[in-house]
């Protein structure tokens, strides 16, 4: 199977009407890009660090742009910077000398993090079709996924980081296992597609399904964080009935209509990244009509005028905080937006209906 090819620096998929002109899209792109460095790292901005989930994000945002030898430079830096257990480092400066992979600033090793890489690199080659790059990240794709494994505890949960020390972290966050399944399923396409069967994986993938959808228990209560609310529906543990009740459970504790989306309850902050995943998860629930509205609501709040996005805005005060124009906010937004204007990669990852579902698991 290969997909056709697309071309490059194509905004027309990114317009939306209410949200994004054309000439709009065309200066979110362009400020992500500036934000890149030539080696193809993308920190949160220039001077800041560099996160691996964060820098996905904002690959794919490049992808869904057409830019597409943009965001192969991104994930070369991956294949890279990659440990020889199969992680990255939480955090990585933006240091012009590019000496950035021997000195991090966090040594402790995210396993949401480090699976992101599944989600990036199906999405790059759905959006290009380019086997050679998939065969090549291959090896990077397999070693990501064997180091969040094994940090899989008896009860399908995934313990969420090594320690700096190399001590693997039992505790397990709802939110980073949510997307952790959502690219345990992007690892087990691409295994599907080179018809390399991974077994261990698909088991992993029911026992995590199962923890997430029944047992709430065994991750670390944070429920004052929107995050935790509604990344079981984005990374596609709960759908159908199950997802519109954890949505319309937590809506009016999270959402600010008019607004955009809480970070966490009781503060009057609201953050495009949060805003931006609701509105994703809402369009993957068949719910567009609501997705659209909370990107309207941010864009008078949160879009500067380089076409960039500010991380958050305190609403009581009516104040931008904190004062930073983040590329992984900015990617957010065009991710959501590339969904709703029906970019096919975009969907395919985020939509889940043709990913594999592991072995669903009903015990423990």
């Amino acid at each position: 199977m290969t997909a056709a090819p697309r071309g490059t620096g194509r905004t027309d998929r990114l317009v939306l009407p209410g949200v994004l002109t054309a000439e709009q899209a065309a200066a979110t792109v362009a400020g992500i890009a500036a934000v890149q460095r030539a080696d193809g790292a993308v920190p949160w901005f220039r001077g800041h660090h560099l996160d691996p989930w964060d820098h996905i994000e904002a690959a794919m945002a490049l992808d869904a742009a057409g830019e597409h030898q943009r965001a192969e430079a991104a994930y070369r830096w991956l294949a890279r910077h990659q440990n020889p257990d199969g992680s990255w480092y939480a955090a990585y400066p933006d240091t012009p000398d590019g000496v950035d992979a021997a000195h991090p600033t966090d040594r402790g090793q995210e396993s949401n993090f480090c699976a992101y890489i599944a989600v990036g690199v199906w999405h790059h080659y759905l959006s290009t079709g380019d086997d050679a790059f998939l065969d090549s990240m291959w090896p990077t794709v397999t070693a990501a996924m064997e180091f969040v494994l094994a940090l899989q505890q008896p009860g399908g949960e995934i313990g969420w980081r090594r320690d700096p020390d190399g001590t693997p972290v039992t505790d397990a966050l709802l939110t980073g296992c949510s997307s952790i399944y959502q690219a345990l399923r992007c690892a087990l396409a691409i295994a599907e597609h080179r018809e390399e069967p991974q077994p261990d994986w698909e088991v992993s993938v029911g026992l995590l399904a199962h923890a997430i959808r029944s047992h709430p228990e065994r991750f670390l209560p944070k429920d004052r964080y929107s995050m935790d609310w509604y990344y079981p529906v984005l990374g596609g543990a709960l759908t159908g009935a199950a997802a519109k009740e954890r949505i319309d459970e937590g809506w009016e504790r999270f959402v600010v209509p008019g607004t955009g989306v809480r970070c966490v309850v009781p503060n009057p902050w609201i953050t495009g990244g949060e805003s931006c995943e609701l509105a994703l998860a809402l369009w993957v629930m068949g719910e567009s009509d609501r997705a659209v509205d909370i990107l309207q609501w941010i864009q008078p709040h949160l879009r500067a005028e380089d076409g960039m996005y500010w991380t958050g805005y305190v609403f009581d005060d009516q104040v931008v905080w904190p004062e930073e124009r983040t590329a992984w906010t900015a990617a957010s937004l065009l991710l959501a937006v590339a969904a709703l204007g029906g970019d096919e990669a975009t969907i395919a990852v985020f939509g889940g209906e043709r990913l594999p579902t592991g072995l669903e698991s009903g015990c423990c």
